[in-house]
């Protein structure tokens, strides 16, 4: 079992969560969603990832459903939207999901992506989100190195955690910001390590899969996870999906799976802007 990533300001955060991106939007799969982030946690996927934007805040009220009487196993993301991130308009944003939840904390709230309110109020509310006990750390998503760094320069920080799109068919965050964000004690927060089921499977990919026994999607999250700040938060809205991606936790990629895994899916060269789906 992968031990959670301890953050510069001594937030332990899991190292293999769940994504509900699209999840809570059709009456159909609730209750099939529900049993699947149940039986993560069940399976040590104690991170849960959503976001007010997510079903206009029908993924954030199937969450809440589904950890109601486990609140305490759970470490709770949740996001702001850019338009919403006025000093005010982020406290407001926050009360809504913590109703939605169901719960009086979240344990990481996050500025869903850069808009048009100046970082100095968002973070400034998040400061006082803290003060009241409604949340316990703040971060960004879908920052890339220049911006984690003017971030930073803002009062309060750029937080614990970045979230960004980083797989094995998009590395560039590989080359400044997972760098920047592990000198600093940032955990760098993968979303869609299958690049929302529109990856490739490489031979290779489908190889080292075979080798240990595993779906392709656990070898990929095992590999964003080589870097000890990655917390990797795969969607799987099924339980059958939920076990495979839980095998990732007990997956050691050898020296020569990596070494295939990079020929089939090289970095890029030079600098490349950060991939957002």
């Amino acid at each position: 079992m992968i031990k959670p990533y301890e953050t510069r300001d001594g937030a332990a955060m899991p190292r293999l969560g769940m994504g509900t991106w699209y999840m809570g939007e059709r009456a159909a799969t609730r209750a099939r969603e529900i049993d699947a982030l149940r039986l993560g946690l069940d399976l040590g996927l104690s991170l849960i990832d959503t976001a007010e934007m997510y079903g206009d805040g029908d993924s954030e009220a199937l969450v809440g459903e589904a950890i109601q009487g486990r609140r305490d196993e759970v470490f709770l993301v949740t996001k702001v939207l850019p338009h919403n991130a006025s000093a005010k308009g982020t406290i407001e944003a926050c009360e809504r999901s913590l109703r939605l939840l169901g719960t009086d904390r979240i344990d990481l709230f996050l500025l869903h992506w850069q808009g048009p309110h100046r970082l100095e109020d968002t973070f400034a509310a998040f400061e006082r989100l803290k003060a009241a006990g409604k949340i316990r750390h703040h971060g960004v998503s879908n920052f890339d190195a220049e911006d984690m760094a003017e971030a930073e320069a803002v009062g309060g920080g750029a937080g614990i955690a970045d979230q960004v799109l980083y797989s094995l068919a998009s590395r560039g965050a590989e080359r400044r910001l997972i760098p920047w964000c592990a000198e600093r004690g940032v955990a760098v927060m993968a979303y869609s390590p299958f690049y929302h089921g529109r990856m490739d499977v490489a031979a290779a990919l489908d190889e080292v899969a075979g080798r240990h026994d595993v779906t392709p999607h656990a070898v990929a999250i095992a590999w964003t996870l080589r870097h000890e700040n990655i917390i990797c938060i795969p969607k799987a809205a099924n339980p059958d999906h939920i076990r495979a991606n839980a095998a990732a936790l007990d997956l050691a990629l050898t020296d020569e799976d990596l070494a295939a895994l990079d020929a089939a899916y090289p970095a890029p060269a030079r600098d490349v802007p950060l991939d957002i789906l």
